[in-house]
């Protein structure tokens, strides 16, 4: 069951790990606005520190520092089942599960894209049920990706954990992933996946870089 205002809280985490567009200051304020909206609490408090961080950057600095972050290390990656699976086969078919998940919600992953994308599960969780559900079961990934925020110093450590705050509290099973990640990293068999690239979504419409 999802928390009440959950869905404002992936809509918003949505839009601040989605790539800055020409139009990010205006989507910076209707985030702002919509975060004044929430209760109080840690997913308000932490998404209203990230939209401060990220107005206080000017010109192009909230690209570069996008692409640094997310694009250019691993350790950070947004694509969720990396962290599970590496580039194992194992990988090739939660991929597959997961668009089967956007299809029984009434969405469609872009082909040739890859439906593991945070920022589009976010969209899809703001818009349905199925969504959170699936980022509950990827848990122990954003928990991987919040702790390599923090070691960073990065802003965007406070998106994460808003959305993490926003689902039920971890299993045990995804305290043990975590540690086994933590100690081990991911898989390392590499089986020649597709380049990563962030999906767009349709739905209904929903995710789009």
């Amino acid at each position: 069951m999802r928390r009440p205002d959950a869905s404002v809280v992936f809509g918003c985490a949505a839009v601040l790990l989605g790539y800055p567009s020409e139009d990010f200051a205006g989507d910076l304020e209707a985030v702002a606005e919509a975060v004044r909206r929430l209760p109080s609490g840690r997913p308000r408090a932490g998404l209203a520190s990230a939209v401060g961080w990220l107005k206080a950057m000017g010109g192009m600095d909230p690209a570069a520092t996008y692409v640094d972050t997310f694009d250019m290390r691993r350790g950070t990656s947004l694509y969720l089942t990396y962290y599970r699976h590496g580039d194992t086969r194992e990988r090739g078919m939660a991929l597959t599960a997961l668009v089967d998940a956007f299809r029984q919600a009434g969405f469609a992953v872009v082909p040739g894209e890859l439906p593991d994308f945070l920022p589009a599960l976010l969209e899809l969780a703001a818009s349905h049920p199925a969504g959170a559900a699936v980022l509950g079961e990827h848990r122990m990934a954003l928990d991987a990706l919040a702790l390599a925020l923090e070691e960073r110093g990065s802003g965007y450590a406070q998106v994460v954990r808003s959305v993490i705050e926003a689902l039920p509290g971890p299993r045990r099973a995804d305290r043990r992933a975590l540690d086994r990640y933590r100690a081990q990293g991911p898989p390392s068999e590499q089986v020649g996946l597709e380049p990563f690239a962030p999906p767009s979504v349709v739905a209904g419409e929903v995710a789009r870089r």
